[in-house]
Order: structure tokens, then C-alpha cells, then sequence
């Protein structure tokens, strides 16, 4: 039996997000799927997983709730169930950036993945990696910058220290989904950036392109059971071992065998 995998986002008003969050976990359950779903007044953010034709009615499901008509559903087919439970949880923001007031509204920073195969070949551009460094490690798009974070809330004390040498520049960012740049893309245009942020992130990316691996060097880390995939979404076998070598990441390897990747549903 195979499986999909969809990621999804949405930055838009949820007036009872606790309310919302009962309604997922009931049709979550009715389904059989797994995920992680986080839901805030400013939207939700998902990973979900299951058979296909139940994976398709949650997402048909979804679009005819408010604010959610056109929602981006990026897909990966797995072999194994990558999660092993349903979560959905009631947060304050869907993405913590640190800095209150930014909004992940930045919209006209999008830019296709055909577009973004571009970018990465013109001179001024500026290739930004929005992710901690343990993703940094296992893959990146050819000639992007680390910045060297452990947490995404350190993420703005490093664009700060280079925001007058990109000036001019076209500051290309991405990270695994997406979301991650929605908040940090509309906060650097503020700070006189100008910013190209790849849409669906690198997901959006693989499922775009079948030569993908001319773009994209390594493995993209997924935080599920598979762990990593390769530049055709295909899960590798890389353990979480691997990926959390540095002792301060021990937590997150925990976190990491908490999945139980070596298990299949």
C-alpha cells in the first residue's frame, strides 16, 4: 500500500481556532490519517499523511472551509506511514518568529520555482538558506548561504549584519515548505531588502522539477519518520543519527527517535 504526504499553509484570520482545531482532529480520526497541524488566529500550518483518496478528502475538505478555497497542497508518495498519530495543536503564532507585529503577508515576494531556477544563475543574486544549520548540512540549493542559526528566532540578528552589503541585491530565500519566509520575507522588505522568496519552498521545488538535482545538492530534511528525502521525494534512509551529529542537537535527536522511524503502520 503506498501513501501521500501533504504539506500546507495559510496565512489568514481564524476567529475560533480552538473550535477549528476540534473540527480537524474529528476528521483527522474519521480518515485515518497522521500530521502535525498547528492552528492560530493568524492561520494553520500542516503536514499530513495517509492513504491517497483520504489524504485528496481531507484536502476537499479543507478548501470549503473559510479562507482556504486555494490552498497549495505540496505532495510527496511514501511507502510507510511518516506519522504515526494525528496532532493538531492550538498555538499562538503558526510560526514563531520572534518580533512582534510581522505578519506573513508578503505576497508579492513569491516567486515560482521556474523563476527561482533563474535567480539562481544571475549574478546579483543573493541565495539565502532560511533553516537551521543541521538542514543546511544534509542539503541545499548550489551557491546558498548558511546562516549559521540554531533557532529561527535567530534568524533577523544575522540578516541585520548583512543588510547594507545585499542592498542592491536580489536576496533569493527559501526554506523546506515555505511559511518560514512569509514572516521573514515581509519583515526584510521593511528593513529596504529586496526579497525573492521561493513559493512552496523546496518541496514545491522537487514536486516541480524532475531534474531537480541539478539545483538541489543533498537530501532535504522532512521532520517525520523518513527523515530525509532525496531531490525526487523519495525517502533515503538516512537516520536521525546522522543528521543530529552535533551535541547541541541532542534534544532534537530525541525528538527525532520519538517518531520511531524504523516502524512501519
Amino acid at each position: 500500500m503506498s501513501f501521500v504526504h501533504s504539506s500546507f499553509y495559510r496565512f489568514t484570520p481564524m476567529p475560533d481556532p480552538t473550535g477549528f482545531a476540534e473540527w480537524l482532529r474529528e476528521r483527522g480520526a474519521a480518515l485515518a490519517l497522521g500530521g502535525v497541524v498547528l492552528v492560530a488566529e493568524e492561520g494553520l500550518s500542516a503536514a499530513v499523511a495517509g492513504e491517497a483518496e483520504a489524504v485528496h478528502t481531507f484536502e476537499d475538505e479543507l478548501q470549503a472551509q473559510p479562507g482556504l478555497a486555494d490552498l497549495h497542497f505540496k505532495h510527496n508518495a511514501c511507502e510507510r506511514r511518516p506519522f504515526s498519530r494525528f496532532k493538531v495543536s492550538v498555538k499562538r503564532e503558526i510560526v514563531a518568529f520572534g518580533i512582534p507585529g510581522v505578519q506573513g503577508d508578503a505576497t508579492d515576494t513569491h516567486v515560482s520555482p521556474q523563476r527561482w531556477r533563474e535567480l539562481l544563475a544571475e549574478p546579483d543574486t543573493v541565495v539565502l538558506d532560511n533553516r537551521n544549520t543541521f538542514e543546511f548540512k544534509l542539503g541545499r540549493f548550489r551557491g546558498a548561504i548558511d546562516p549559521g542559526v540554531p533557532h529561527f528566532r535567530d534568524f533577523p540578528a544575522f540578516v541585520e549584519a548583512h543588510r547594507d552589503e545585499w542592498q542592491g541585491k536580489t536576496v533569493a530565500m527559501y526554506c523546506t515548505g515555505g511559511i518560514r519566509c512569509e514572516k521573514t520575507a515581509a519583515w526584510m522588505q521593511e528593513r529596504g531588502l529586496k526579497v525573492a522568496q521561493l513559493d512552496g519552498g523546496i518541496l514545491n521545488f522537487l514536486e516541480a522539477f524532475p531534474d531537480a538535482a541539478a539545483d538541489w545538492e543533498g537530501e532535504c530534511y522532512v521532520f517525520d519518520k523518513r527523515i530525509a528525502i532525496d531531490a525526487a521525494g523519495r525517502e533515503t534512509g538516512t537516520t536521525a543519527e546522522q543528521v543530529f551529529t552535533d551535541p547541541g542537537d541532542a534534544w532534537r535527536l530525541n525528538r527525532a527517535k520519538r517518531l520511531d522511524p524504523a516502524a512501519d503502520d
